[in-house]
Protein backbone atom coordinates (compact mmCIF):
# COMPACT_ATOMS: atom_id res chain seq x y z
CA UNK A 1 0.00 0.00 0.00
CA UNK A 2 1.50 3.35 -0.96
CA UNK A 3 1.78 6.75 1.44
CA UNK A 4 -1.46 7.77 -0.68
CA UNK A 5 -3.20 5.20 -0.09
CA UNK A 6 -2.92 4.32 3.22
CA UNK A 7 -5.46 5.41 5.92
CA UNK A 8 -5.67 8.98 7.63
CA UNK A 9 -2.97 9.64 10.36
CA UNK A 10 -4.13 8.02 13.53
CA UNK A 11 -5.86 5.04 11.89
CA UNK A 12 -2.69 3.25 10.42
CA UNK A 13 -2.42 -0.32 9.46
CA UNK A 14 0.11 -1.87 11.62
CA UNK A 15 2.82 -4.44 10.15
CA UNK A 16 2.33 -6.70 13.28
CA UNK A 17 2.88 -10.51 13.98
CA UNK A 18 -0.22 -12.21 15.11
CA UNK A 19 0.70 -12.38 19.02
CA UNK A 20 1.06 -8.66 18.47
CA UNK A 21 -2.28 -8.67 16.21
CA UNK A 22 -4.03 -10.24 19.69
CA UNK A 23 -2.61 -8.14 22.02
CA UNK A 24 -3.09 -5.10 20.54
CA UNK A 25 -6.70 -4.49 22.04
CA UNK A 26 -10.24 -3.28 20.94
CA UNK A 27 -11.15 -7.34 19.96
CA UNK A 28 -14.70 -6.49 20.82
CA UNK A 29 -14.84 -4.42 17.62
CA UNK A 30 -12.46 -5.87 15.12
CA UNK A 31 -13.12 -9.45 16.21
CA UNK A 32 -16.97 -8.74 14.76
CA UNK A 33 -15.17 -6.31 12.06
CA UNK A 34 -12.99 -9.48 10.77
CA UNK A 35 -15.68 -12.18 10.99
CA UNK A 36 -18.57 -9.95 9.15
CA UNK A 37 -16.16 -8.65 6.74
CA UNK A 38 -14.86 -12.41 5.60
CA UNK A 39 -18.88 -13.54 5.74
CA UNK A 40 -19.11 -10.20 2.95
CA UNK A 41 -16.23 -10.86 1.18
CA UNK A 42 -17.49 -14.30 0.37
CA UNK A 43 -21.48 -13.17 -0.09
CA UNK A 44 -19.97 -10.42 -2.90
CA UNK A 45 -18.58 -13.34 -4.43
CA UNK A 46 -21.49 -15.19 -4.79
CA UNK A 47 -23.13 -12.56 -6.18
CA UNK A 48 -20.92 -11.79 -8.65
CA UNK A 49 -21.09 -15.46 -10.38
CA UNK A 50 -24.95 -15.35 -9.95
CA UNK A 51 -24.84 -11.80 -11.87
CA UNK A 52 -22.86 -14.03 -14.94
CA UNK A 53 -22.01 -11.31 -16.48
CA UNK A 54 -17.94 -12.28 -15.97
CA UNK A 55 -16.23 -13.13 -12.91
CA UNK A 56 -14.18 -11.50 -10.43
CA UNK A 57 -10.38 -12.34 -11.56
CA UNK A 58 -9.22 -14.51 -8.83
CA UNK A 59 -12.77 -16.79 -9.42
CA UNK A 60 -11.89 -16.88 -13.03
CA UNK A 61 -9.34 -19.26 -11.75
CA UNK A 62 -11.75 -21.07 -9.37
CA UNK A 63 -14.26 -21.46 -11.69
CA UNK A 64 -12.16 -22.38 -14.16
CA UNK A 65 -10.47 -24.87 -11.89
CA UNK A 66 -14.16 -26.33 -10.89
CA UNK A 67 -14.83 -27.69 -14.38
CA UNK A 68 -11.35 -30.17 -13.92
CA UNK A 69 -12.00 -31.14 -9.83
CA UNK A 70 -15.46 -32.23 -8.82
CA UNK A 71 -15.36 -29.79 -5.37
CA UNK A 72 -17.79 -27.21 -4.93
CA UNK A 73 -16.95 -23.84 -5.62
CA UNK A 74 -15.92 -22.90 -2.06
CA UNK A 75 -13.59 -25.42 -1.64
CA UNK A 76 -11.71 -24.91 -3.93
CA UNK A 77 -11.54 -21.16 -3.06
CA UNK A 78 -9.48 -23.02 0.09
CA UNK A 79 -7.51 -24.98 -1.52
CA UNK A 80 -6.30 -22.44 -3.59
CA UNK A 81 -5.56 -20.10 -1.02
CA UNK A 82 -4.24 -22.51 1.18
CA UNK A 83 -1.82 -23.03 -2.23
CA UNK A 84 -1.43 -19.29 -2.22
CA UNK A 85 0.36 -19.36 1.09
CA UNK A 86 3.02 -21.77 0.32
CA UNK A 87 3.97 -18.80 -1.44
CA UNK A 88 4.21 -16.36 1.55
CA UNK A 89 7.13 -18.65 2.49
CA UNK A 90 10.14 -17.11 0.77
CA UNK A 91 8.64 -13.73 0.98
CA UNK A 92 8.61 -14.07 4.62
CA UNK A 93 4.85 -12.10 4.65
CA UNK A 94 3.51 -12.08 8.37
CA UNK A 95 0.62 -14.07 8.93
CA UNK A 96 -2.30 -13.51 11.10
CA UNK A 97 -5.58 -14.31 12.68
CA UNK A 98 -7.61 -12.64 9.64
CA UNK A 99 -5.02 -14.51 6.81
CA UNK A 100 -6.18 -18.11 7.81
CA UNK A 101 -9.55 -16.33 8.59
CA UNK A 102 -9.43 -15.64 4.88
CA UNK A 103 -8.85 -18.96 4.28
CA UNK A 104 -10.70 -20.94 5.31
CA UNK A 105 -14.11 -18.71 5.72
CA UNK A 106 -14.89 -16.83 2.45
CA UNK A 107 -15.33 -20.08 0.61
CA UNK A 108 -17.77 -21.32 2.60
CA UNK A 109 -19.16 -18.30 3.15
CA UNK A 110 -19.34 -17.87 -0.74
CA UNK A 111 -21.20 -21.75 -0.78
CA UNK A 112 -23.66 -21.00 1.30
CA UNK A 113 -24.86 -17.65 -0.13
CA UNK A 114 -24.56 -20.05 -3.58
CA UNK A 115 -27.02 -22.23 -2.35
CA UNK A 116 -29.62 -19.50 -1.49
CA UNK A 117 -29.54 -16.94 -4.10
CA UNK A 118 -31.01 -18.14 -7.67
CA UNK A 119 -29.33 -16.00 -11.16
CA UNK A 120 -31.87 -14.30 -12.59
CA UNK A 121 -33.02 -14.21 -16.05
CA UNK A 122 -33.54 -10.54 -16.73
CA UNK A 123 -30.39 -8.50 -17.32
CA UNK A 124 -31.21 -5.74 -15.36
CA UNK A 125 -31.20 -7.63 -11.68
CA UNK A 126 -27.98 -9.80 -13.55
CA UNK A 127 -26.14 -6.20 -13.44
CA UNK A 128 -27.85 -5.01 -10.04
CA UNK A 129 -25.70 -8.34 -8.68
CA UNK A 130 -22.85 -7.66 -10.69
CA UNK A 131 -22.55 -3.98 -9.27
CA UNK A 132 -23.72 -5.15 -6.05
CA UNK A 133 -21.51 -7.64 -5.19
CA UNK A 134 -18.46 -5.35 -6.95
CA UNK A 135 -19.10 -2.35 -4.55
CA UNK A 136 -19.98 -5.27 -1.20
CA UNK A 137 -16.37 -7.08 -1.92
CA UNK A 138 -15.00 -3.16 -1.28
CA UNK A 139 -16.68 -2.92 1.96
CA UNK A 140 -16.03 -6.23 2.67
CA UNK A 141 -11.79 -5.26 1.97
CA UNK A 142 -11.98 -2.63 3.94
CA UNK A 143 -13.47 -4.32 6.87
CA UNK A 144 -11.20 -7.65 6.95
CA UNK A 145 -8.05 -5.73 6.60
CA UNK A 146 -9.35 -3.08 8.88
CA UNK A 147 -9.84 -5.36 11.73
CA UNK A 148 -6.01 -5.22 11.77
CA UNK A 149 -5.55 -8.79 11.72
CA UNK A 150 -3.32 -9.57 8.70
CA UNK A 151 -4.04 -9.46 5.19
CA UNK A 152 -6.34 -12.53 3.23
CA UNK A 153 -3.77 -14.91 1.43
CA UNK A 154 -3.59 -13.16 -1.95
CA UNK A 155 -3.38 -9.67 -0.57
CA UNK A 156 -0.34 -11.15 1.09
CA UNK A 157 1.06 -12.50 -1.94
CA UNK A 158 0.58 -9.18 -3.78
CA UNK A 159 2.18 -7.25 -1.07
CA UNK A 160 4.81 -9.52 -0.65
CA UNK A 161 6.13 -9.46 -4.19
CA UNK A 162 6.02 -5.91 -4.17
CA UNK A 163 7.90 -5.22 -1.24
CA UNK A 164 11.04 -8.18 -2.41
CA UNK A 165 10.64 -6.81 -6.17
CA UNK A 166 10.89 -3.07 -5.13
CA UNK A 167 7.33 -2.91 -7.69
CA UNK A 168 4.58 -0.81 -7.15
CA UNK A 169 1.16 -2.47 -5.35
CA UNK A 170 -0.74 -0.96 -8.64
CA UNK A 171 1.64 -2.89 -11.01
CA UNK A 172 2.02 -6.07 -9.34
CA UNK A 173 -1.75 -6.79 -8.66
CA UNK A 174 -2.28 -6.08 -11.78
CA UNK A 175 -0.02 -8.55 -13.30
CA UNK A 176 -0.49 -11.36 -10.60
CA UNK A 177 -4.38 -11.24 -11.29
CA UNK A 178 -3.81 -10.68 -15.40
CA UNK A 179 -2.16 -13.91 -14.57
CA UNK A 180 -4.57 -15.95 -12.83
CA UNK A 181 -7.40 -14.55 -15.45
CA UNK A 182 -5.65 -15.91 -18.41
CA UNK A 183 -4.85 -19.46 -16.11
CA UNK A 184 -8.62 -19.42 -15.52
CA UNK A 185 -9.68 -18.35 -18.70
CA UNK A 186 -7.56 -21.31 -20.24
CA UNK A 187 -9.24 -23.46 -17.65
CA UNK A 188 -12.81 -22.82 -18.48
CA UNK A 189 -13.50 -19.49 -16.37
CA UNK A 190 -15.54 -16.67 -17.83
CA UNK A 191 -14.09 -13.10 -18.43
CA UNK A 192 -16.49 -10.66 -19.05
CA UNK A 193 -17.88 -7.20 -18.48
CA UNK A 194 -17.73 -8.14 -14.39
CA UNK A 195 -14.25 -9.24 -14.82
CA UNK A 196 -13.17 -5.19 -16.38
CA UNK A 197 -15.41 -4.12 -13.80
CA UNK A 198 -13.89 -4.86 -10.46
CA UNK A 199 -9.98 -4.83 -11.63
CA UNK A 200 -11.17 -1.20 -12.70
CA UNK A 201 -13.26 -0.39 -9.18
CA UNK A 202 -11.90 -2.62 -6.34
CA UNK A 203 -8.71 -0.30 -6.20
CA UNK A 204 -10.79 3.10 -5.98
CA UNK A 205 -13.58 1.57 -3.39
CA UNK A 206 -11.13 -0.29 -1.04
CA UNK A 207 -9.38 3.15 -0.73
CA UNK A 208 -12.84 4.26 -0.02
CA UNK A 209 -13.78 2.24 2.17
CA UNK A 210 -10.04 1.12 4.26
CA UNK A 211 -10.16 4.31 6.48
CA UNK A 212 -13.80 3.84 7.13
CA UNK A 213 -13.20 0.55 9.13
CA UNK A 214 -9.40 0.42 10.08
CA UNK A 215 -9.29 0.45 13.94
CA UNK A 216 -6.83 2.56 15.76
CA UNK A 217 -4.65 0.17 17.73
CA UNK A 218 -3.05 1.00 20.64
CA UNK A 219 0.56 3.07 20.31
CA UNK A 220 2.69 0.43 21.68
CA UNK A 221 0.79 -1.87 18.65
CA UNK A 222 4.02 -1.93 16.99
CA UNK A 223 6.41 -2.38 19.58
Amino acid sequence: MTTNDAPPRGRQLSDIGPLAQLRAGRLGVRLPLLLVGLFLYGASMAMVLRGTLGQIPWDVLHVGVSHHIPLSFGTIVIGVSLLVLIGWIPLRQKPGLGTIGNALLIGPSADLVLSVLDAPTQLGWRFTLLIGGIVLNGIATGMYIGSQFGPGPRDGLMTGIARVTGGSIRLVRTGIEIAVVVVGWFLGGVVGLGTVLYALAIGPLAQLFLPLFTVELGRDADA
